[in-house]
């Protein structure tokens, strides 16, 4: 099966998965950065089937099926061997997935805006708050550039709007939605309980302003994870890692910190 991944530098590897309709470049973006003065990791970009450069599958008709598709790209390309796991809103719920079963080989979990409750109207979500707003950069936007960005953005700044249109935007253009619209109606969320111990560092990362997935669900996660750091980032939606930059920096420089302490 066809799922694309990109491979970058060498050592133990940390895996990343995006979220629902992106591709490998927004976590590639948000990453990238904090290995350019750390050296001993084997960064894995994987874009999920459907999305990206990855095919969709016929056989793939739900998470439960995205999840083993995952798993088996993993066993090829990482066999038997310990590894740190990174997942960004639909990819963290994936990631927690991937944690469950491999609980003998995971070794550290990075949740970024995890969506945690599949349905959306059940999850517990602020209203959508905007805290800065460039009107200018907003009135030369095409209608739908505004629309897509407005709706989500609580920071809408050009830095922000050039972000959001190169890792989110234009990567979404690439999807499969037959594919992903049929998973939503058939099986968005996983068939069985993904809820497992982690004993590894651990980084949960959320918006206060996440109009998306929210904050207070992730905050349930909590108990699983004794060795979690779990950070709500104001002037945050759920685009955190672009509009609160500095801060995700020094969060996930402390885990990694936290992971090099007791894997290498």
């Amino acid at each position: 099966m066809s799922i694309y991944h990109k491979v970058i530098g060498e050592g133990y590897p940390i895996v990343k998965l995006h979220g629902w309709t992106l591709d490998h470049q927004v976590m590639l973006h948000a990453m990238e950065p904090l290995f350019e003065k750390r050296s001993g990791w084997k960064r894995i970009y994987i874009d999920l089937p459907g999305m990206g450069h990855s095919e969709s599958q016929p056989s793939i008709q739900n998470s439960d099926d995205i999840l083993e598709a995952i798993l088996r790209l993993l066993d090829e390309i990482i066999p038997g061997q310990n590894f740190i796991i990174c997942g960004n809103s639909y990819g963290g719920y994936i990631a927690r997935g991937i944690v469950r079963s491999r609980q003998d080989t995971v070794r550290g979990l990075l949740l970024m805006a995890p969506m945690t409750i599949p349905e959306f109207d059940e999850r517990e979500v602020p209203q959508q708050t905007v805290l800065l707003r460039d009107s200018n950069l907003i009135s030369h936007l095409s209608p739908k550039e505004a629309d897509e960005f407005c709706s989500m953005g609580v920071v809408q700044g050009q830095t922000e709007w050039e972000r959001f249109r190169n890792e989110i935007l234009l990567p979404s253009k690439q999807t499969n939605n037959v594919f992903l619209n049929h998973i939503r109606q058939n099986g968005y969320g996983f068939t069985f309980d993904i809820s497992s111990k982690v004993e590894y560092p651990t980084l949960i990362i959320t918006g206060r302003q996440d109009n998306v997935v929210g904050y207070h669900d992730a905050w349930r996660l909590i108990e699983d994870y004794p060795r979690a750091t779990f950070a709500v980032l104001d002037m945050a939606g759920h685009n955190l890692q672009i509009e609160q930059t500095d801060v995700f920096n020094a969060l996930v420089h402390n885990w990694l910190n936290r992971l090099e302490s007791v894997n290498f």
